[in-house]
This record gives structure tokens, sequence and C-alpha cells, in this order.
């Protein structure tokens, strides 16, 4: 996991501000402020082989003197960070987000300068520790156990290449990938590293996993119609209970995760017995109340997944590949009008208010 890195600390302080001028009452320049700003293209590998020592300061204010009585105000310092930074202070309190290319925020303020507030002595700049913190932002999440086929289906819908391999824990770093229309729409995925059960408590990938989760529009999960064994200590689950438990899991780490827009894909269907168990798991999600008795107590979930859409396919074959584009496409297009309606009818509320 160390080639990518979703989480960086850094060392901000503002500038110090400039001597006053006692005998005249002259200010110094106000301290330059360091500012975070959202660039694309930027990595936080980036910002630490460019900065090893991850400390940024801004400028220092220039005196007052005789010829200038207002000091200039110190040089700001700006950090190029990527979209999606959750930016953290050292208790783990988000204290600003960077989303949208061009967002700044403001990581620490420069000292004032001196003036007769102050003796016309200058202030220290704010000084601290912070987190950069990495949340991919993509319209689809893939979510799904290990090995259950959700770097073959990225390959098969997108123009990514994640390594593919037939063991447990095949992606280790998030993969992006998009996926293209005949009209030129783009729809961006992520696949990101595989869930197992315990990751709310931070078991393997843990929070890695599921802080990605949250800045993707809808999931997608992927299941194995065969069901899913992690390794022989571990419990057989079916592909039912897998779904249940991929929702646990969710739900246990941030209950809004499971209020996203979701489709299902069960994959591996050219697999013997795959019809079979396919009419045994559909007949189970019409009614899931009534099988919930499959699982332990503690692993059910309060609120099951509402799946806008259930895809058979096969990343083997292709079967159900182009059926699940499709379906991508109109779930996203739905969720963009909704927000769209939403957006016009508070519009409109503002002006009736106004008027």
């Amino acid at each position: 996991y160390s080639n990518f890195i979703d989480n960086l600390r850094v060392y901000v302080r503002g500038g110090t501000g400039g001597m006053g001028y006692p005998n005249l009452g002259g200010e110094g320049g106000r301290g330059g402020d360091v500012w975070f700003v959202a660039r694309e293209k930027t990595t936080l590998k980036s910002i630490r082989e460019k900065y090893p020592h991850k400390r940024f300061i801004a400028g220092t204010g220039a005196n007052s003197s005789v010829k200038a009585l207002k000091g200039e105000k110190g040089k700001d310092r700006e950090v190029h960070v990527p979209l999606g930074i959750s930016v953290l202070d050292d208790d783990g309190k988000q204290i600003g987000e960077l989303n949208a290319a061009g967002e700044k925020f403001l990581a620490a303020r420069g000292g004032l300068g001196g003036s007769l507030a102050t003796n016309f002595l200058p202030c220290k700049g704010q000084r601290r520790t912070v987190h950069l913190d990495l949340k991919l932002i993509a319209d689809v999440g893939l979510v799904g156990f290990p090995n259950a086929g959700k770097s073959s289906l990225l390959s098969k819908i997108s123009h990514a290449k994640p390594e593919i391999a037939n063991y447990a824990f095949t992606t280790i770093q998030p993969e992006l990938g998009k996926i293209m229309y005949a009209d030129y729409k783009q729809i961006s995925v992520a696949d990101l590293p595989g869930l197992i059960e315990g990751a709310h408590a931070n078991k393997g990938m843990g929070h890695k996993f599921l802080k990605h989760v949250e800045r993707t529009k809808q999931l997608l999960l992927v299941v194995d119609i065969s069901g899913f064994q992690l390794s022989i200590k571990t419990q057989f689950r079916t592909a039912f209970e897998t779904i249940l438990l991929l929702t646990k899991e969710l739900e246990l780490y941030k209950e809004e995760l499971v209020t996203k827009p979701a489709l299902l894909a069960i994959n591996k269907m050219d697999l013997p017995c795959a019809k079979d168990n396919l009419d045994e798991l559909m007949t189970q999600l019409e009614n899931p109340q009534d099988f919930l008795h499959l699982l332990e107590e503690e692993m059910i979930p309060a609120n099951t997944l509402e799946f806008r859409e259930v895809i058979p396919i096969s990343t083997y074959t292709g079967e159900g590949i182009e059926e699940l584009k499709t379906c991508l496409r109109k779930s996203i297009d739905e969720q963009a009008e909704q927000v769209n309606e939403e957006y016009r009818k508070k519009k409109l509320l503002l002006l009736q208010t106004s008027k």
C-alpha cells in the first residue's frame, strides 16, 4: 500500500509580522498566510517527494520605516494539493476540505505587524501540524470482498488496466477507470481495496477502504455467485450472506453509506450451478427478512440495501457487461436529474421567500 499515499502529515506556519515604528506610529506588515489550493494532477506522493521535510512557512511582513510607514504584507505560501482532500487537525477533527479545482483553504494565518495595539512589536504567525487525508472522488465505487472480480470488471468496462491475480488480496491500492459511452459521456469508476469482515473496526485495510467509499456517488456491489471464503480458517459465506455482510460493514463505519444509490453485479455466472444459485439468491433478495436467520445476530444490518438493478455478469465470458454499463449510465443520469430538480426547487423557494 506504500506506493499509494492517502494521508500526509505536514507542518504549516504563518509568517511573523513586521516591526512597527514607534516614533512615527508606523505599522509593520502582516505576516504571509499558508494556503492549500486544490489542483488536478497533484498527488500526496508528489508533495512528499518535492518537500521531504513537509514544512510550509509563509514570508515575514516588512518592517515599518520612514520611507514606508505601513510595511508590506509577507509573501503567502501556496501548497498545491489533490482534489478530494480533508484537512484534519492533530486531534483528528476535520477543519476543512477541498473538492474542486481552485478551491482554497487557509491553513495558517500570518501574524499581525507591530502597531500601537501591540506596543509596536510584531506577532508570530499561526503554527500547527495538520493531516491531509485523501478520499477518492468517483461516480461509482466498486464494493466487494476480495477475489469477487472487481479488478477484472473494471478492466472490462473501462480503459483501466489493474493488476489481476487469483489470490485473496489482489487490489492493494485504489484504481480509477472511466467508462466511455458513444455520446462521449464519461463515468468514473473506482475499484477499491477488498473489504473483509471487521473492516469497520479497521481490520485488513478497514478505514483505508471505507473512507474512499464516502466520496463516491453510487455503489456497485460485486458478489461471487458461488459464495466467498477468505481462507480455510474463516467461515464460508453464500452470495446472500456476502451482500448482508458488506452492507453491515458499510453501516457500522457510517450509516449514511447505506443510503447511497446502489446496484448489484452478480459475477462468475460462467461457473457450474451458477443458474441455480442465482435463482436461490433472487428469492432471498425479494424477501430478505425471511432469510436473516442464516447469519449471526450481530452480523445482520439494521437496513438492507435496496438495489436499483441486479445484473448477472461474467467477466470471463463478457456476459451482462454491456447491460451493466447501460444500467450504470441510467442510474447516474437519474441521480443527476434528481439533484438538479432539488436545486431548482430550492432556487424557486428562495425567490418566493425574497418576494
